[in-house]
């Protein structure tokens, strides 16, 4: 249920005002349309009590690619990253690491075969011989045999050892159970809420932050139950009742919908939300440096979070994973407009190896994307 308090949406709205020529009017001098009693314009004037700003000095032509850049957007698909869930290319390492396995088992095969024929052929040759020997001991008290099995033991104990202690707090998969339901697939997959919107630190710091309870009510003030979207579930399969969820905002955020005009913001409790992805103290990570600078998208380490019903950790966010990355992610080396970064207007080096062929792209790597010291500090 949504009440009458921001406006209609905006995609779409060329198809709902038959005379495009008032639609231009109202965008210019909405004030002057509903005064003249235009039954549209008195209509959609009822939606909201806040007047919206007049626009006189926009010409028609201005006009019509606002309208047609809204409608584009509104039927815009969020991109996802090609990288997907992988990000830094952690599947090579885990195939590289399955090869590995496989051949290091087919060599010990052949070698204890080696051996066995080894050992067969030599008692051929001493009973050709009529050389006597004394009776092989049992496998269990062969030294050499137990020797190998040891060894074997070893190794296979301390890969298993090692690759436990490289995944402490990783944190892989991780999919805790939030205080309130929140469903990325419904806010920024079907209703396409920009990421920025609740997590717009990410745009201008190190951190994405978390939204408060206010920017939440942003939207919820007036959206008070939720019945015309999918069924929600739990990671577990349970159904949730999204109206439920919007109820237990309304309980941080101090706020009665039968009177909403009476709602004081600064009372609101904070939301005790569970953090997901989580970075050892001795690493640092700017999502300002990799989303404003780098274009980096979200899907890239958080994965198609805008596919999420309940969000979980799906990269493994460790430094192999993020090298990786920085081998592969190419700059956006054109510093000569506004699309480039101007910062890198002081590596001309690399602008006049592009120019005579010798590079033909620059990647985080030779930026200084590997050195120690850009992460750890």
């Amino acid at each position: 249920m949504k009440s009458n308090s921001t406006g209609p949406a905006l995609g779409g709205v060329q198809d709902r005002w038959e005379d495009q020529g008032k639609l231009h009017e109202w965008i210019r001098d909405n004030a002057a349309l509903i005064k003249s009693g235009y039954p549209k314009a008195v209509e959609v004037s009822k939606i909201s009590t806040t007047a919206m700003d007049l626009f006189p000095t926009l010409t028609d032509a201005d006009i019509d690619a606002i309208l047609t850049y809204v409608d584009e957007k509104f039927k815009e698909v969020p991109k996802v990253a090609q990288n997907g869930e992988t990000g830094g290319g952690s599947g090579n390492g885990n195939q590289n690491a399955v090869i590995f396995g496989v051949i290091s088992l087919i060599l010990a095969l052949i070698a204890f075969i080696l051996m066995y024929v080894n050992s067969n052929l030599k008692k051929l040759s001493d009973d050709t011989e009529g050389i006597e020997r004394p009776e092989p001991s049992p496998f269990y008290r062969n030294k050499v045999y137990i020797a190998i099995f040891a060894v074997f033991m070893f190794i296979l104990g301390g890969f298993f050892v090692t690759k436990g202690m490289i995944g402490l707090n990783r944190q892989h998969g991780y999919e805790p159970e939030q205080p309130i339901f929140y469903s990325h697939k419904v806010h920024a997959g079907i209703n396409q809420i920009s990421c920025l919107y609740c997590h717009g630190n990410a745009w201008e710091s190190k951190t994405a932050a978390i939204p408060s309870v206010n920017v939440c009510m942003n939207c919820h003030k007036t959206i008070q139950s939720y019945e015309k979207g999918p069924e929600l579930f739990d990671k577990n399969g349970n159904k949730v009742n999204g109206t439920a969820e919007i109820a237990k905002l309304y309980e941080y955020a101090g706020f009665d919908p039968k009177n909403p005009d009476a709602w004081d913001p600064s009372k609101a409790k904070p939301i005790e939300w569970v953090k997901i992805h989580n970075m050892p103290d001795h690493v640092y990570f700017n999502h300002s440096q990799h989303v404003r600078v780098g274009n980096v998208q979200c899907q890239t380490c958080h994965g198609e979070i805008n596919e999420m019903d309940v969000v979980k950790q799906v990269s493994e966010l460790s430094m192999g994973w993020c090298v990786n990355c920085h081998r592969q992610t190419k700059v956006n080396f054109n510093y000569s407009d506004s699309t480039g970064n101007q910062f890198y207007s002081i590596y001309e080096k690399f602008h006049n190896d592009i120019k005579s062929g010798k590079m033909d792209s620059v990647t985080v790597k030779d930026i200084g994307g590997l050195e120690c010291q850009k992460c750890h500090y």
